[in-house]
């Protein structure tokens, strides 16, 4: 990302511990090409409270996807929408009526995914980093 001037992340989120706790709670999710991981996500229920101010359309099980990442040897070969794809298959499996999450607003790759994906902005929160568009996908 920081070849592509996008700063979102560095040293300090997210750091190994922070994906260490998405494994052992089961919630990292990975897409494998030539036997590298090519991509993860992690997919749970956990809203930051930066998000209670955010109208959302959904009041009822929303899933909430995090951490959506793709190994720069695999970018621009569709993994991202893979990975979002698996996400909604996996929500409607679990009887989840949404899915939100949230992006950095100078990530205009994901920002594009998304709105491909049809998913619709609900608002702004601020993080450490900076200003992030709020995104939701009702089923």
């Amino acid at each position: 990302m920081v070849d592509n001037g996008i700063h979102q992340w560095d040293t300090i989120y997210p750091d190994r511990t922070v994906f260490e706790e998405d494994i052992t709670s089961g919630a990292l999710y990975c897409v494998k090409r030539d036997n590298t991981i090519a991509g993860i996500i992690t997919l749970n229920e956990e809203q930051p409270q930066e998000y209670s101010g955010i109208r959302w359309r959904d009041n009822g099980n929303p899933l909430v996807v995090h951490r959506l990442c793709i190994h720069p040897g695999f970018q621009r070969k569709g993994l991202a929408q893979i990975l979002m794809r698996f996400a909604e298959k996996f929500a409607l499996e679990h009887g989840y009526s949404s899915i939100r999450l949230d992006t950095f607003t100078g990530n205009p790759k994901a920002l594009g995914l998304y709105t491909s994906l049809q998913y619709q902005q609900k608002g702004t929160v601020t993080f450490r980093k900076g200003d992030f568009y709020c995104f939701e996908k009702v089923f």
